[in-house]
């Protein structure tokens, strides 16, 4: 008896401006979970990354984007944070569409194949 396989296609998606890299997978997760915890520091923890790395990556986005992605809050009695702007999320949504279009265009060519 055959062993049954799950075959897939792997692929990774950039955005550039200038030849710089704007947003990538892990740049759009890092904005996902400063806009659902409110902060770097707890997104980068999350994603086991440095605060340093974390910021350097949030500082390259909001320099290569046309409008900010992340506004950061100094601290304070509430302690400052971080909040992913209405472009930040709209740069979220148009990456995951994208994502998501490209995952079921590859798949459906890939399953015409015949190896």
């Amino acid at each position: 008896m055959a062993k049954k396989t799950k075959n897939n296609v792997v692929f990774r998606i950039w955005f550039f401006v200038d030849d710089e890299k704007l947003l990538g997978k892990g740049r759009v997760e890092l904005l996902e979970r400063i806009e659902k915890g409110g902060s770097i520091a707890s997104a980068a923890k999350e994603m086991k990354m440095s605060y340093r790395q974390a910021w350097q990556m949030v500082s390259e986005m909001n320099q290569r984007a046309r409008k900010k992605l992340v506004v950061k809050q100094l601290g304070g009695k509430s302690g400052g944070g971080a909040t992913v702007t209405e472009e930040g999320k709209e740069a979220i949504k148009c990456f995951r569409e994208l994502e998501n279009k490209t995952r079921m265009f590859l798949e459906k060519e890939y399953k015409k194949l015949k190896f």
